[in-house]
């Protein structure tokens, strides 16, 4: 008698990691983490900012070694010496942050650091023939060998992540905050990708702070709080209200907060303001007590709009009025004149990563630290001290650097700036990019105080005006809104007359 082979219906993990931990010095980053991936799952990763999702998967790439615990992929054991060596075995990362070069081409890109040679030559016609392979998947116009990555959107550039990935056999590939930068319908495209890639049986590790996505895409989900598992399910059995409450130990109520709010008189006016390259045409008047935000495809020049009103950009037409000051001004003319900006880019404008808390909480406005003009540490560590604990920013200490921190914190350390100097305007763009549902809590209650001049933050009213891709985050914490479209600046609506 023949014995019939079943189906297992349990198959086995494409990759399990099992009771990771890393210490680094006295702090815990990873205490006995156990998570498992399935060939052909998509399973998303989510908690908040510095509950150890980065450093799981630094030890997934082999950029770090865990202190203890193992790792296998496809049932054999997995310890990669370093991310090159990760991505030969078949673990591949997509970060948040591009690694490209931008002056190669996407040929020369998919093949960094694995061309073929043969006798020390590179052998351009199978390194071409291997890249095209590779992003003839995509159904991208754009995607061109012989195209440099930098003339290429931010979605196609993506994409040749991607392709670098499956170039050399991809089995367990991870995305890391993927749609932060990318327009509703360079998303879709990504989202239809993964599907394909799950299909191919390549298993997805999905890092998002969109939950709203991660219900959209995951089949599995699986929490991470203070280092440490709290729960896996299946997204089909777990509400996005469930999620939040395992990644914070705690119900996040009212998360877009809506006090008293009384629009009073203008304090920043746009007439027929057009830059270099973007904006094209921008009319726009701010109130004292208002939020006012902007929103639109990513290149619609959103961005670009804020940055010729703090003096960033050039001027190539038009008038700013900021209070009872009328034309350009510098970064430094602006804070004279009481406007603030928190870029959408902290790492490479917010901040300077290798300072302290305290240095740039206060780079902007140093005076009253110390007599003559001397600054005395102490005074300003203490002044700090006062926004940690205001804004909940968790480090060490105010004499920490800022690169330390986790992303969430690096935000609210450059929002603590603009609060250090009590401007009156303050112009965010992409406020909560990247941070964890917490982190972004906290950052809506500030704004509404300071909207409505209430609470902790403002004894007055003051003006925000807000460029953000996610359209629920602009209804909840907006008055008006404006749509940005090919560089033209539409007529400011109330929310409940946003469709």
């Amino acid at each position: 008698m023949v014995a019939v082979k079943r189906q297992d219906e349990n198959p086995p993990p494409r990759l399990e990691m099992r009771g990771i931990h890393k210490r680094f010095g006295a702090t815990i980053a990873l205490d006995e983490v156990t998570f498992s991936i399935l060939q052909g799952e998509v399973h998303a990763l989510v908690g908040e900012n510095g509950a150890g999702k980065s450093t799981l998967m630094k030890i997934l790439s082999g950029a770090h070694t865990a202190d203890a615990g193992e790792m296998k992929l496809d049932g054999r054991p997995y310890l990669p010496q370093s991310p090159l060596d990760g991505r030969l075995q078949g673990v591949a990362m997509i970060y948040q942050e591009l690694s490209l070069a931008p002056h190669l081409t996407v040929e020369e890109n998919i093949m960094l650091g694995v061309e073929p040679v043969l006798h020390g030559f590179i052998l351009h016609k199978e390194m071409r023939e291997t890249a095209m392979r590779a992003i003839e998947k995509f159904d991208h116009p754009e995607l061109k060998p012989q195209v440099r990555v930098r003339e290429l959107t931010v979605g196609a550039q993506q994409l040749v992540e991607i392709g670098r990935s499956l170039a050399i056999g991809c089995r367990v590939l991870v995305f890391d905050e993927p749609t932060s930068s990318l327009s509703q319908k360079d998303i879709q495209r990504l989202f239809e990708i993964i599907r394909s890639l799950k299909k191919q049986g390549i298993s997805i590790i999905y890092i998002s702070h969109f939950l709203e996505e991660v219900q959209e895409i995951a089949d599995r989900v699986t929490v991470l709080r203070d280092s440490t598992v709290v729960g896996s399910k299946r997204t089909a059995e777990i509400s996005t209200d469930e999620i939040v409450h395992m990644m914070v130990g705690r119900e996040v109520a009212d998360l877009y907060p809506r006090s008293k709010r009384k629009a009073g008189e203008t304090v920043l006016e746009i007439k027929n303001l057009s830059g270099v390259k973007k904006p094209a045409n921008a009319n726009l008047a701010l109130h004292r007590g208002e939020v006012l935000g902007i929103c639109g495809l990513v290149g619609a020049g959103r961005t670009e709009l804020l940055r010729i009103i703090f003096g960033l950009d050039e001027v190539k037409g038009g008038e700013i009025k900021i209070g009872i000051y009328t034309g350009a001004g510098s970064p430094l003319q602006r804070w004279q004149n009481g406007t603030g900006m928190l870029s959408e880019n902290r790492k490479e404008e917010g901040l300077a990563l290798n300072m302290s808390v305290a240095d740039n909480v206060t780079l902007s406005r140093l005076q009253n630290f110390g007599p003559a003009g001397i600054v005395l540490p102490k005074k300003q560590e203490e002044a700090t001290q006062d926004w940690i604990d205001r804004l909940d920013i968790r480090c060490r200490n105010a004499a920490q650097p800022v690169g330390d921190l986790s992303g969430g914190n690096q935000q609210k350390v450059a929002f603590a700036r603009l609060l250090q100097h009590d401007v009156d305007v303050f112009l965010l763009d992409e406020p909560t990019r990247g941070i964890d549902v917490a982190a972004k809590a906290k950052l809506y209650a500030v704004i509404d105080e300071l909207a409505s001049g209430s609470g902790n933050f403002s004894s007055s009213p003051r003006a925000v005006l807000v460029v953000s891709s996610y359209l629920p985050e602009l209804l909840g914490i907006c008055d008006r809104i404006a749509v940005m479209a090919r560089g033209n600046l539409s007529e400011a609506k109330p929310v409940a007359e946003v469709d």
